[in-house]
């Protein structure tokens, strides 16, 4: 497959190893360069705006420096009952979060910002997962065994929890792992052939 399309190099400003994997699995060539960016955001955004604004706040860290080519930056949130989960401050916090995602459904958001030639192209995707009821002794041994600090809402789909809590996803699983496969390969093949 590799060569289907060839695309400049891609520039992934993401240190998630699960967006790297998945970045591979598209047969796309791509280095890793990260910079610190600010990821606060103005209180009165939705979620969907949210994510795209954290997006394209990394995306602009680049601005200026490119050489032609694509930088692809991205950002998940949990949003339940419009309460955003983001990344745990530790194991206390952790716990909390799966305790209130136990037994109910939330909104895994996704948004992406793509910086070509000097163009932020935006977008996002949305999936609904469904947990069943977790125990508090499934939910310690979990935080305890796999530390899912860097993740938002305190799970990794692609880890236990997703094996065994998960009953069903409504939507893209790639945009619940952090990267909307789907929509990014389409929106990459567009850019490039305009």
């Amino acid at each position: 497959m590799k060569g289907i399309h060839q695309l400049p190099q891609i520039i992934l400003a993401s240190k998630s190893p699960r967006r790297q994997e998945l970045i591979r699995l598209l047969d796309f060539d791509f280095k890793v360069v990260l910079k610190e960016v600010d990821e606060s955001y103005p209180e009165e955004l939705k979620p969907e705006e949210v994510a795209v604004y954290i997006a394209e706040q990394k995306a602009k860290a680049y601005d200026g420096e490119l050489n032609g080519e694509i930088v692809v930056t991205a950002d998940t949130i949990v949003c339940i009952d419009d309460q955003i989960l983001g990344k745990p401050e530790d194991a206390a916090h952790a716990v909390e979060m799966l305790q209130l995602l136990s037994g109910r459904v939330h909104r895994v958001i996704t948004g992406v910002c793509i910086l070509y030639k000097g163009e932020y192209n935006k977008f996002f995707d949305v999936s609904e997962v469904f947990f069943r009821k977790l125990t508090d002794e499934e939910i310690t041994a979990y935080v305890s065994q796999y530390k899912p600090f860097d993740k938002a809402g305190a799970y990794g789909i692609q880890e236990w929890i997703g094996l065994t809590a998960i009953e069903r996803i409504n939507g893209s699983y790639t945009n619940v792992v952090g990267l909307p496969t789907e929509k990014l390969y389409q929106q990459l093949i567009r850019l490039v052939k305009q």
